[in-house]
């Protein structure tokens, strides 16, 4: 498996990413995740629709908490033919529980914690913390990559202005 050092930090710690890095006008690369009721869902599951698939380390961290609310109310009402996925290595228990105390409705949260395929597919896995780095990958109705963030220092937040700009120009 291909490991990509120094190309994020955490906490200014440098750290190493496992799996290939995405880029724009590729495929999208087949995942298998669990939903809070621990069912397989995969990029096939989402056929049809604009995928935003909001990456975070953890729904309870301030920062992700942040991005999954924001990407809830200000993406989520583009447009019916968008979904948003927040993937994380959050065990489904908590990702179902986070959203029923932040009042999250309408973001899918997901689940990589068992095999971490969604984290080596699109080269989010932090090898040093098996948590995924923060980011965002933009996919079109056909699953092409249409927009990739990596956010260099995972304490800091996505282009937020770039994301929904993205999805923009797709719908």
């Amino acid at each position: 498996m291909e490991k990509r050092k120094n190309v994020i930090t955490f906490v200014n710690n440098p750290m190493t990413l496992v799996g290939p890095e995405v880029k724009v006008g590729q495929k999208a690369p087949e995942f298998t995740v669990l939903d809070n009721d621990l069912a397989p869902k995969t990029l096939a599951d989402y056929a049809n629709k604009i995928k935003v698939i909001s990456v975070v380390p953890s729904l309870d961290t301030g920062v992700c908490d942040a991005q999954t609310r924001w990407f809830n109310q200000d993406v989520t009402n583009l447009s019916d033919d968008v979904v948003v996925l927040t993937i994380s290595m959050d065990l489904p228990f908590a990702q179902k529980r986070w959203c029923g105390a932040a009042g999250v409705d309408r973001v899918v949260t997901l689940s990589d914690h068992k095999d971490a395929s969604f984290g080596t597919a699109y080269g989010f896995l932090i090898e040093e913390l098996r948590l995924l780095t923060r980011g965002v990958v933009v996919i079109d109705k056909n699953n092409t990559v249409s927009y990739v963030e990596y956010v260099p220092e995972v304490t800091n937040t996505v282009n937020f202005d770039a994301v929904k700009d993205a999805v923009a120009s797709l719908i």
